[in-house]
């Protein structure tokens, strides 16, 4: 697992903003966007490996 420092830098500024201030209407939004953003990638990855 990468450490922090090694994520790229809006990675970081969007997890320091969730940690310290974001509300949690927007917390919710963010969540599930995150989650269909990883879940379409983790997808088309796996598609990818397939097809090879």
């Amino acid at each position: 697992m990468k450490r922090f420092d090694d994520y790229p830098k809006s990675i970081k500024k969007a997890l320091r903003y969730i940690q310290q201030d974001a509300p949690l209407v927007l917390l919710n939004q963010l969540e599930t966007s995150l989650t269909k953003s990883i879940k379409k990638r983790k997808e088309a990855l796996q598609k990818k490996e397939k097809g090879l």
